[in-house]
């Protein structure tokens, strides 16, 4: 089995080649003594209803998984909390502005991107938005539409978390 930093084979501090196994997720510099953590990166999932209580799903534009049904949401950025990230990662695929947002649950994912496996832990919100009129695809998302929950087939979503994540909204709200 390859280990998760096994792309990172000289030590990012001093270059040394000598970036070795010390855990299960970490590498160290036998140079420098430099030790990286492969710890999970931070992703935000908005679930938006409508008036009809339909849910905004995205058909994915790029790869992993693309062509397949998502939700709108990302990666955190660096100096952003999860709110903001929700919110702006909302923007950029949908073209709506998030007026409220509230913390539900929480996903593991393995998120396949550029030939590794990036571990993430996906924080799932409920948002509302300001106007649902100005929705648009951009950025990540090809397509934006409004499902009814009652059509909604969870195997048409692409990511692992993004399946598990229905599966708990259904549950809860059932």
């Amino acid at each position: 089995m390859k280990h998760s930093l096994d792309k990172f084979r000289y030590c990012p501090c001093c270059g040394h080649h000598g970036f070795v196994v010390a855990s299960e997720k970490s590498k160290k510099c036998e140079h420098c003594g430099f030790e990286y953590f492969m710890n999970a990166a931070s992703a935000n999932v908005a679930l938006i209803f409508n008036d009809k209580g339909e849910l905004l799903v995205l058909r994915r534009r790029y790869e992993p998984a693309k062509g397949t049904l998502d939700l709108p949401g990302g990666f955190a950025d660096y100096d952003e909390t999860a709110e903001e990230g929700v919110m702006r990662e909302v923007k950029e695929e949908t073209g709506m502005d998030v007026v409220a947002c509230r913390y539900l649950f929480s996903k593991t994912n393995v998120y396949h991107y550029s030939g590794m496996d990036i571990r993430t832990l996906d924080l799932f919100f409920r948002c509302e938005v300001a106007d649902t009129a100005k929705l648009v695809a951009m950025d990540d998302a090809a397509e934006c539409m409004w499902l009814p929950l009652e059509t909604l087939n969870i195997a048409d979503f692409g990511l692992l978390s993004i399946r598990e994540g229905l599966k708990e909204m259904v549950k809860n709200n059932s």
